[in-house]
């Protein structure tokens, strides 16, 4: 396994840069082709500006951009330094940007054309000294002598340093593991926005966990459609991959089905990463429907488990041409994937592979490559990782997960008392997360802590588990289940267009639709039942008539809704 000689990120960037220099990193597909000599020298360049500016070690700089090949230029010139990233979630509403940068104490911030709108939707106080655009590396405003305009008039003046680029030595910096890196603010299911403090160690483990994992060559090439600034990606997705010196493929524009097969075919993949929620539209989309469009055929793949082996893998072999041919990794992760869909993809022999951790953790803690997979688990703990179970329900089974290892957060900014409840003086984290391992050391998890169900008679109810048997319904784009009157519900949003399809909208009043809708509600709910032990048995199903607002992990934000 290559160790660097120091776990930070200055070791990691220098590492690569030296050793896959005429190599491509990074492309936006678009023309814009970014190779590993390209990113040091550009960061050199950066490193100058910032050092006329006082951009100095434990500065924090905020990041909010979409994906290109800048971002990750941007992350490694800034943590370099030892200076602190900030990564902002595109999709985060301007009032939580704000609120970021002005937490967070930011002294600059990077932002991408199609955010600067966004960014200056209101006028806001922070301390941002420093305004650059992540597009161009040039700096658009220096507040720090002119506060009102967006583009002030020294700006020219500043950009030249970038010109002139002072030095293109670096400067010497000590940068120890355990100097903070990045703060990432999360935007969770529990509405309670954190930001989430990452030491150098804490990230570079990552990439000694992936290569026991599987093996990444300079050959492997990745296309990247979740946001960098998501944990998720940035680890696995762009730090593993550039430790590698992999080449990495970004879509410019929003990844519909039409984009991103039209990707696929022009990258072949070898790697990808992926939510559920991607996978699971494909499944529905393009398996389910077609298997179940026939009464005959659908009897048969319903009924006839060796009948139904066979179509999946007829309908493998077509997903795998369909994401160019070479894919080989197909990693999903941040929230649970239904078994439904998994046994499809097992049976299918699709290379899919699972994954589990928290923003807190950096985030892999569990993993299994494919051909490795279990139907409902994401797989033992990766290495250095360590995991026991406590405060087990009245089944004896599932208990609450703790973990600890090289990868645990520091801890949560300006945030001492929610560290606490979470983090003990030993290193154990708790997840909240309720599951079990078994006899092979694969992790199952069930449900969240907060969110699980308690029977009449003590049992255990995962809304989570529910959820996945009602969104089986052809006619479901998503659910909610939860607790009311000491009763299990479920809120249940259905697929309109098909529905519009189905019924005849033109002929029908209103009052007709809304009692074909209470109809099909009864009809998702009866079948959802049939499927249930009787003390998590649906009692009634409303109707969800907009989308689930969710996470970026495409995890519904439930407190918004129970």
């Amino acid at each position: 396994m290559i160790k660097l000689e120091n776990d930070t990120l200055l070791d990691l960037k220098n590492h690569s840069c030296e050793l896959y220099k005429d190599k491509l990193l990074s492309t936006d597909m678009n023309g814009y082709d970014l190779t590993y000599e390209m990113l040091k020298d550009k960061i050199d360049e950066l490193h100058s500006v910032f050092k006329k500016l006082d951009i100095k070690k434990g500065d924090k700089v905020a990041l909010y951009s979409e994906n290109m090949p800048n971002w990750g230029l941007i992350y490694l010139a800034v943590t370099s330094i030892g200076a602190i990233i900030v990564p902002i979630l595109p999709d985060f509403h301007a009032n939580e940007v704000h609120h970021i940068v002005k937490h967070s104490e930011s002294k600059a911030i990077f932002v991408s054309k199609k955010l600067e709108s966004k960014l200056f939707e209101n006028d806001f106080n922070s301390s941002l000294e420093y305004i650059f655009s992540s597009n161009t590396l040039e700096i658009l405003e220096d507040r720090s002598t002119k506060l009102s305009n967006f583009v002030s008039e020294s700006s020219k003046k500043l950009n030249e340093l970038k010109n002139k680029a002072l030095s293109k030595t670096e400067s010497k910096v000590s940068i120890k593991p355990t100097d903070i890196a990045v703060i990432i603010y999360t935007s969770g299911t529990t509405g309670q926005s954190k930001g989430v403090i990452l030491n150098h160690l804490n990230l570079v483990s990552q990439v000694y966990q992936a290569q026991d994992l599987i093996e990444i060559t300079k050959d492997d090439r990745f296309l990247s459609i979740l946001p960098l600034a998501h944990t998720l990606e940035c680890s696995i997705g762009f730090l593993v991959p550039f430790f590698n010196g992999s080449s990495i493929s970004y879509i410019s524009k929003v990844p519909t089905p039409k984009i991103l097969l039209a990707a696929m075919a022009k990258v072949k993949p070898t790697f990808m990463l992926s939510v559920p929620l991607v996978i699971e539209k494909i499944y529905k989309s393009k398996v389910q429907a077609k298997f179940t469009s026939n009464f005959f055929i659908k009897a048969l793949y319903e009924n006839i488990p060796y009948v139904r082996k066979k179509l999946n893998k007829i309908a493998g072999a077509k997903l795998i041409e369909s994401f160019g041919g070479e894919i080989r990794f197909f990693g999903i992760g941040g929230a649970k994937l239904s078994p439904f869909v998994e046994q499809f993809l097992k049976e299918a022999e699709f290379p899919y592979a699972i994954g589990y951790g928290l923003t807190e953790t950096a985030p892999l803690l569990a993993g299994a490559v494919p051909g490795k997979t279990k139907v409902g688990s994401t797989g033992p703990n990766v290495s250095g990782v360590e995991f026991k179970l406590e405060k087990y329900g009245e089944d004896g089974k599932d208990g609450e997960l703790h973990v600890r290892g090289p990868n645990i957060m520091v801890g949560y900014f300006k945030d001492q008392e929610r560290t606490d409840e979470i983090l003990d003086k030993d290193g154990w984290l708790n997840t909240g997360d309720l599951g079990h391992i078994d006899e092979d050391g694969y992790l199952f998890i069930n449900g969240r802590s907060k969110s699980v169900i308690i029977g009449s008679s003590g049992e255990n109810i995962y809304p989570e588990a529910l959820e996945s048997i009602i969104n089986q319904h052809p006619m479901v784009l998503d659910s909610l289940a939860y607790e009311e009157d000491s009763k299990v519900v479920a809120k249940i949003h259905i697929d309109y267009e098909k529905f519009d399809e189905i019924h005849n909208l033109n002929k029908k009043s209103d009052s007709e639709l809304r009692k074909e809708i209470v109809i099909l509600l009864e009809e998702i709910k009866d079948l959802a039942n049939t499927k249930l032990s009787n003390f998590a048995k649906i009692t009634k199903a409303y109707e969800q008539s907009e989308p689930f607002i969710k996470t970026p992990t495409k995890k519904i934000k439930r407190f918004l809704y129970t």
